[in-house]
């Protein structure tokens, strides 16, 4: 994914390999495949599509087989596609800004409708801090180079503050949850399930989440070489994809007992996760990549990435 991330491409590609080792038999489908679909997911939405098996039977007619990567976030399978070790993905609005920056051959494959809800700032209870304006110099603790620093970024503009009248603390989720635990920083915004959780165990209190400030969409993304070859294979992930987000949408208790088990968190905390997402994943368009142009050109400003961009770069080959 990119900026100073506390990975390195070679733990990146040990990880992959030792969890596709693992992947049994979609892994000797793909190497008896004439085409393969290598895919890095996060726990979630694509742990369920894995799970159904559908996106297999979609592709087995095509001679496509399929191997799965799990990655601990967005960023880390964004370093993974720069070095070749997978084809798809899915991950945040700013993660990909960043790998295109860092010279990342990725292109747009798909995305989620807005949901803005799945990710806020928090505080712990009695704390101090009662509006946006309240965090002026004040410890935050987020993922760098993640969807939230995005937000961050748009909400402390709307209160009248800039990027810098806070301190930020670049810590991964697990670490970020340990030091607002611990007090030693003042807020955390964060994304669910990880906010379900802080606010279901932790007590947490949200200050503001992203409505109307930013879409929060997710992201599923590819490299052009594997674009151009394969629109085919990619048309059919992202329609299965959508259709896994149509029986959430459509069975969120059973979806709730599944997620749970997927993510390793009490059903109390995938419920309250679902009941506030919002689903629906289809093909990128013009207009959505405007919206990723706006992020690239705020980075830019802030001297976050080192060059401005054209999302155009990123287009899906198809784009109409």
């Amino acid at each position: 994914m990119p900026n100073a991330l506390p990975i390195s491409r070679r733990q990146v590609l040990a990880a992959g390999l030792a969890t596709a080792a693992l992947s049994g038999s979609s892994l000797a489908l793909a190497q008896k495949a004439a085409r393969t679909l290598r895919i890095g997911h996060q726990k979630g939405w694509l742990s369920i599509l894995k799970a159904r098996g559908t996106l297999e039977k979609r592709l087995a007619p095509l001679g496509v087989g399929i191997s799965w990567t799990e990655f601990n976030a967005g960023p880390v399978q964004l370093e993974a596609l720069n070095v070749g070790a997978i084809d798809f993905g899915d991950v945040g609005e700013a993660p990909p800004i960043f790998a295109q920056a860092a010279g990342a051959p990725l292109v747009y494959a798909g995305a989620t409708v807005p949901r803005p809800q799945l990710e806020a700032i928090i505080v712990p209870k009695g704390s101090s801090i009662k509006t946006v304006a309240d965090l002026k110099g004040k410890k935050i603790a987020f993922n760098k180079g993640s969807n939230v620093q995005y937000f961050l970024v748009k909400l402390l503009e709307k209160h009248g503050l800039k990027y810098g009248d806070v301190q930020s603390i670049f810590l991964p989720p697990p670490d970020a949850r340990a030091a607002f635990q611990k007090g030693a920083v003042d807020a955390w915004i964060i994304w669910d399930p990880f906010l379900a959780s802080a606010q279901k165990t932790l007590d947490a209190q949200i200050l503001a989440d992203a409505k109307g400030i930013v879409n929060n969409r997710g992201y599923y993304f590819t490299s052009r070489d594997f674009a151009t070859k394969n629109t085919d294979v990619l048309k059919i992930a992202i329609e299965e994809i959508n259709a896994i987000d149509s029986w959430i949408a459509n069975n969120k208790p059973a979806a709730a007992t599944e997620l749970a088990g997927v993510l390793g968190l009490d059903k109390s905390v995938t419920e309250l996760y679902l009941s506030r997402a919002a689903y629906g994943t289809a093909p990128v368009t013009r207009d959505i990549l405007g919206e990723q142009q706006v992020i690239a050109d705020t980075f830019f400003d802030l001297k976050l990435i080192p060059k401005k961009l054209n999302l155009l770069h990123a287009a899906p080959v198809d784009l109409g």
